[in-house]
């Protein structure tokens, strides 16, 4: 079975394309829940109305398939709690130079 450690390290992968920094370090994943062979993810993005939702949700989803042992990744982009610069974590904040 797949573990949470997995799913986050494929998720560095995933880049959001305006900032360039992967969405675990931007703070973005709010939750990772495993089930069997189905992995469904809690995320949100910088800020409502990124044109580039989608594209950024099914680049995890497939990062998240790549995994063996999952069959199904769902990503769900949720706004509340809005994300602030807070979520950052100490990676996110030195390759953005903060």
């Amino acid at each position: 079975m797949v573990t949470q450690e997995q799913v986050e390290e494929v998720l560095r992968e995933v880049t959001d394309p305006e900032i360039g920094v992967n969405v675990v370090d931007l703070g973005l994943i709010y939750g990772i829940d495993i089930n069997g062979d189905e992995v469904r993810v809690a995320m949100t993005l910088t800020a409502p109305g990124c044109p580039l939702h989608d594209m950024i949700a099914r680049t995890a989803e497939m990062a998240i398939e790549s995994l063996p042992g999952v069959e199904k990744a769902h990503v769900d982009i949720v706004w509340d709690p809005p994300w602030t610069p807070d979520r950052l974590t100490d990676e996110g904040r030195r390759l953005l130079g903060w």
